[in-house]
């Protein structure tokens, strides 16, 4: 990440800037810095001008206290600016989501493409949420990182034999020094129900997508976001999980993109 750039509040971002064509941002999920798309934004920059960058909080960016989305809608506001006044997003999990917010803010976004933003659209996974912040809120407040990352893992399905054994990965410090971010992505996901009054004033394409190998609640999320996008599609990956292969989502991308 090498270039900056202030946000409206004073925070810094951090940034790479890659490729030449119409503008991609690139918004990563829970646990992930911008150098996790560094893959994606590779492949994408034979056709468009990419910007991943790190949110706030994460990676090389700044961060501000107190914390609130309205802050993240304004950093992308920020980067499009600095892009030429107009791009395209690309969010996966809650970045997915946030994207999906910005869009609906009305910042000047062409189109906005999703992975597996993970809305549950039932009372039982707005139960879950909850309970999943509550503890959360309580691991971060006493400084317990390991187990706010493990809170997080089984919220994703994770078994507890691969918790463990992330446990003794030698990630795992750098798992623990994006804990405090895992509060960030519960307030993109608010409920964790799908933001539907949000979403159905989108006025541009949106693409929601979804890996064939993931949990089935995940493709009805993305079912739900392109039933509900004025102007959405949805797109099945086959074989994909939540590590999606950047040689099988880039032609996808750019297809999307290019319209």
């Amino acid at each position: 990440m090498d270039k900056q750039i202030i946000s409206r509040d004073g925070t810094l971002i951090v940034h790479d800037l890659t490729g030449e064509g119409p503008a991609v941002i690139l918004v990563s999920g829970a646990m992930a810095t911008g150098a996790t798309m560094a893959p994606l934004a590779a492949r994408l920059a034979d056709r468009f001008t990419v910007i991943a960058y790190d949110r706030r909080g994460r990676g090389e960016s700044g961060d501000t206290a107190p914390y609130a989305v309205d802050r993240e809608v304004e950093d992308l506001a920020v980067l499009i600016e600095a892009a030429g006044g107009e791009a395209a997003l690309y969010g996966v999990g809650a970045g997915g989501a946030l994207a999906l917010e910005a869009a609906a803010s009305g910042l000047p976004v062409r189109q906005v493409a999703v992975y597996e933003a993970p809305f549950s659209d039932h009372k039982d996974g707005g139960r879950e949420r909850a309970e999943y912040v509550r503890r959360l809120a309580e691991a971060l407040g006493e400084d317990r990182r390991g187990d706010a990352v493990e809170l997080y893992l089984r919220l994703t399905g994770m078994a507890e034999e691969m918790i463990q054994r992330a446990r003794s990965s030698p990630l795992w410090a750098d798992m623990e020094s994006l804990a405090p971010t895992l509060s960030y992505d519960a307030g993109v996901m608010r409920d964790g129900l799908l933001p539907r009054e949000r979403v159905v004033v989108i006025a541009v394409p949106v693409l929601a997508m979804a890996g064939g190998a993931s949990s089935p609640w995940l493709h009805a999320a993305a079912r739900d976001v392109a039933n509900l996008a004025p102007q959405g599609t949805y797109r099945l990956l086959e074989g994909q999980t939540r590590m999606v292969d950047p040689d099988v989502l880039t032609p996808v991308l750019t297809e999307f993109f290019a319209d």
